[in-house]
């Protein structure tokens, strides 16, 4: 097992702005993982003294990511719906397809900056990331396996009892350690260097705003951050954004979690970062470009009891104020994240 270099104390973390954790060992094909709190950046809410991270847990967090071993017949895989180019997300159809062409009822999120975030799917119906790839794995309409299943196909494989014991130590692979290595990959995906983290938080002396870029920044901040508060782009709450119900798939979002007639057609306000890349737009996809995103905001919104008071009333802003605005969005873009080979497919 690989030496973990932790740079920082847990008595050091609550003072300092910027935590770096970080691991010695470099793969062919692999640069050094890190996890970063930026300056300006509040503390992460991911327990990482639950889940210490290190090289191997990661390594095969991105192995069990990329395999489609996790689905009850090793056709689907995690990445099929979360895509390293679109944030991690899907560009290809509205809602999620899984095991034999089956359709789920919404859009994957991306996957990006998971140790800031309190709740997960669009619904929160999840607390933890360990929990997560619960939800995927046993559901019928996209991977159709059980953990049990799951566990033991992994404890099949003389590749992968190697590597849980370099990543665990010696012993059957569980549950628990799958989940914890998952989430190892998971917790490590950050997107924290877009051209606005660049001018913004980094306050580059080479990089600037366009005219139009700063007059987006302006709108944005008078309309949108309320909800998607830099520098995560999201507050992590759940807000009804005056979307038609769509009859075939009559989904009334967290609401059906908890039962609660004032969670009616709450959504998961999704992080605008990367929002270029990771089109459709909104829990069901039914959104193709910014445009069409942000003239909902101006003509669209049904009132409802439950909508978000901020969206009591329309977005008064004009053609040329709305391609400002999208300018901006396009600085939230992080390329070296959509094309880092740490993240890519290295399954054996």
């Amino acid at each position: 097992m690989n030496t973990i270099k932790v740079l920082l104390s847990i008595t050091t973390l609550l003072f300092l702005s910027i935590t770096v954790i970080s691991f010695s060992e470099k793969q062919t094909g692999d640069g050094e993982v890190t996890f970063k709190v930026p300056n300006g950046w509040p503390k992460p809410v991911y327990d990482f003294k639950k889940n210490p991270l290190s090289q191997e847990r990661f390594k095969l967090g991105r192995r069990l990511f990329f395999d489609p071993v996790l689905s009850r017949d090793s056709s689907i895989s995690c990445s099929s719906c979360h895509t390293q180019f679109s944030a991690f997300t899907h560009v290809d159809h509205p809602v999620s397809h899984g095991i034999n062409g089956l359709k789920g009822t919404r859009n994957s999120l991306t996957i990006f900056n998971l140790a800031w975030s309190t709740s997960f799917m669009w619904d929160g119906r999840v607390k933890t990331l360990e929990e997560q790839p619960v939800n995927p794995i046993t559901n019928p309409v996209e991977m159709d396996n059980s953990m049990d299943n799951v566990v033991k196909k992994l404890n099949e494989s003389d590749t992968y009892k190697a590597d849980f014991n370099k990543a665990f130590g010696y012993g059957p692979i569980t549950n628990q350690k799958v989940l914890k290595a998952i989430a190892q990959f998971l917790v490590s995906l950050q997107s924290t260097n877009s051209k606005y983290d660049k001018v913004i938080v980094q306050k580059s002396k080479e990089i600037s705003f366009t005219e139009d870029e700063k007059s987006g920044l302006q709108i944005f901040r008078d309309h949108c951050a309320q909800c998607h508060k830099e520098p995560l782009f999201t507050d992590n709450r759940f807000k009804n954004i005056g979307m038609k119900v769509i009859p075939f798939y009559k989904d009334y979002g967290r609401m059906l979690i908890t039962q609660d007639p004032k969670d009616s057609l709450l959504f998961k306000v999704p992080s605008l970062r990367n929002v270029a890349a990771s089109y459709p737009y909104m829990h069901d996809g039914r959104f193709n470009t910014l445009e069409e995103v942000i003239d909902h905001y101006r003509f669209n919104v049904v009132q409802s009891p439950t909508l978000a008071p901020e969206l009591r009333q329309p977005l008064r802003i004009n053609e040329e104020q709305k391609a400002q605005l999208i300018a901006f969005l396009n600085t939230l873009t992080d390329e070296e994240f959509l094309y880092d080979m740490r993240f890519r497919n290295w399954v054996r």
